[in-house]
């Protein structure tokens, strides 16, 4: 059994830090007003792209990414399951159920992009249907460290009126390993929300970890960031051999924010 003492001494991100998230609306206009200008960007295949919205926003907190993400020529979609309040048991069953029709409309597996709370549910969907998810790239989302290392703890008990949070440890340290699919993580040292120690993907062949300058609120909306999407996303699906298994995808190591 695994107790809170057998995580690092990781605490939630300072006031400071925290105050600084003021700073997210000048990153929101910088990215609106560049973002449609990046002409070196690599083109997209056209395949499905889910992005999957973090704690209290829905998926219009995450259309300037999406429709970034659209001109470079994939086929974007939100969660459809309105504002995200954590995990249901309903919810869960509704995004497998979108996952397979996506996968079937587009004739191919889905890339998912979480931010936040959204990156750990993307995760889950690909550790749960691996088979049916290209890639996995998250935004500034708890998935290491310690399950308490954030900021938003508080108003993660206020939506769900007042009760205390099951700490799930051992299950928290379980979600660490990546799902067997590539995984990148991107991550913002001065991130307010999250301690940025706690957004990395544990060293392994399928997962990398990038570097971007930006505030917890603007990580979706952050130049360097879309590069590193675009550049990920442009990978090629890997073939199915023979046998029907798909060959092992490995991660690119190239990129403006790579962390070396």
């Amino acid at each position: 059994m695994n107790h809170a003492s057998d995580y690092p001494d990781l605490s939630a991100p300072s006031a400071r830090l925290m105050l600084s998230e003021a700073r997210a609306p000048f990153e929101f206009v910088r990215f609106l007003m560049r973002a449609s200008r990046q002409k070196d960007l690599p083109p997209g295949d056209g395949h499905a792209v889910m992005l999957i919205p973090g704690f209290g926003v829905s998926d219009v907190a995450l259309k300037p990414l999406a429709r970034a993400i659209d001109r470079l020529g994939y086929a974007t979609y939100g969660w459809g399951e309105g504002v995200n309040l954590g995990m249901r048991r309903e919810i869960r069953h509704n995004l497998v159920i979108r996952l397979r029709a996506l996968n079937e409309r587009h004739a191919s597996a889905v890339s998912l992009i979480g931010w936040s709370l959204g990156g750990v549910f993307a995760r889950e969907m690909a550790r749960a249907n691996p088979q049916l998810v290209r890639r996995v790239i998250s935004l500034g989302s708890p998935i290491n460290g310690h399950p308490a290392a954030n900021n938003m703890m508080p108003l993660f008990r206020l939506a769900n009126r007042g009760k205390p949070v099951n700490e799930d440890l051992e299950g928290f340290n379980r979600r660490k390993i990546a799902p067997p699919v590539p995984c990148t993580a991107i991550y913002s040292r001065t991130d307010g929300v999250v301690a940025w120690q706690a957004c990395l993907e544990e060293p392994a062949e399928n997962t990398e970890n990038l570097q971007v300058s930006a505030s917890h609120f603007a990580l979706p909306f952050n130049l360097d960031a879309l590069a590193c999407i675009a550049q990920r996303l442009a990978i090629p699906e890997p073939q199915a051999d023979q046998s029907g298994s798909s060959a092992k995808q490995p991660v690119s190591k190239t990129g403006p924010a790579d962390q070396k």
